[in-house]
C-alpha cells in the first residue's frame, strides 16, 4: 500500500467469533496485518487483562485460517521463547521499552520487533532501547512513536511527529505511528494518520473495530472501518 506499512485491528477482544469477524473485513480492505493483544499490561489490575494464551492460539488460527500475519505484544521472557517464533511481528510496549532482559530475549530471535517509544522517553533512550535488541543479533527493528505524556487531559498523549524526521535522520531504522494511543479520541485518528503520512513516516498501526463502541480496550480512540477506508485511500492518493 504505497509502501506503508498499514497494522490494523482492536486493542484486545473477548472471543474467537469477534476477532475473525473483525480480521476478515480488513482481509476485504487489503490489509496484511491483523494486530490484536492477548497479553494486556493494563493500568488498573481490575481492566480486562486479554484471554492471555487462549487467545494467542485464536490469533494462530486465524493466521492459518485467513493468511493474515499476525502483531501482537509478548510482554514476559517466557511468552518470547514459546511464541516469539510463531507470530509475525512482536510488540514491545511502552511501559516494556526500559526491560532491556525481555528487550534482549525478542533480539535472539529473527521475528521482526515494534517497538513502541515510552511514556516520557527521549530519542536517545529510545535509540538505546533499540540498540539492546539490536546486539543480541535481530536487526528487524521498527520504532513505533505512540506520543508522549504531556500536561493537558484533553487528550491521552501527545504525538510527536518531529520524531519521523530525526529517527530517519539519525537511524537506519523504520518508524511507524500509533495515532489512536497518541490522541485517545477516534475522532482524531484520520487527521494525526494523515499528518503522519505527510511527514513521511514508514506506516500506521490503528485500533479498529467494526463496532468500536463495542471494543473490550480502548473504544473511545478505535476507529471503524469507514474511518480506516478513508485513510487508506488517502495512503493510495499520496
Amino acid at each position: 500500500m504505497n509502501n506503508k506499512l498499514i497494522i490494523a485491528g482492536p486493542c484486545t477482544f473477548g472471543s474467537y467469533e469477534e476477532i475473525y469477524e473483525i480480521a476478515k473485513e480488513l482481509k476485504n480492505r487489503g490489509i496484511e496485518y491483523l494486530r490484536a493483544g492477548t497479553f494486556k499490561m493494563r493500568t488498573s489490575p481490575d481492566s480486562f487483562q486479554g484471554l492471555r494464551e487462549e487467545g494467542l492460539e485464536m490469533l494462530l488460527k486465524i493466521k492459518e485460517e485467513l493468511g493474515l500475519k499476525i502483531v501482537t505484544e509478548l510482554t514476559s521472557i517466557e511468552q518470547v521463547r514459546k511464541y516469539g517464533s510463531k507470530i509475525d511481528i512482536i510488540q514491545i510496549g511502552t511501559r516494556n521499552m526500559y526491560n532491556y532482559e525481555l528487550l534482549k530475549e525478542v533480539g535472539k530471535l529473527n521475528t521482526p520487533v515494534i517497538l513502541k517509544r515510552g511514556l516520557s522517553a527521549t530519542y536517545n533512550e529510545w535509540i538505546n532501547a533499540a540498540e539492546y535488541i539490536k546486539r543480541e543479533g535481530n536487526t528487524n527493528i521498527i520504532l513505533c512513536e505512540r506520543g508522549i505524556r504531556g500536561y493537558s487531559n484533553e487528550t491521552r498523549n501527545v504525538l510527536d511527529l518531529q520524531a519521523i524526521p530525526y529517527i530517519h535522520k539519525n537511524t537506519n531504522y523504520k518508524i511507524i505511528v500509533d495515532p489512536s494511543h497518541a490522541s485517545g479520541h477516534a475522532y482524531m485518528v484520520e487527521d494525526m494518520s494523515k499528518a503522519s503520512i505527510a511527514a513521511n513516516c514508514d506506516g500506521l498501526l490503528i485500533e479498529t473495530h467494526i463496532r468500536p463502541e463495542e471494543s473490550l480496550c480502548d473504544s473511545e480512540e478505535t476507529i471503524d472501518l469507514e474511518t480506516l477506508d478513508r485513510i487508506i485511500n488517502y495512503i493510495k492518493e499520496n
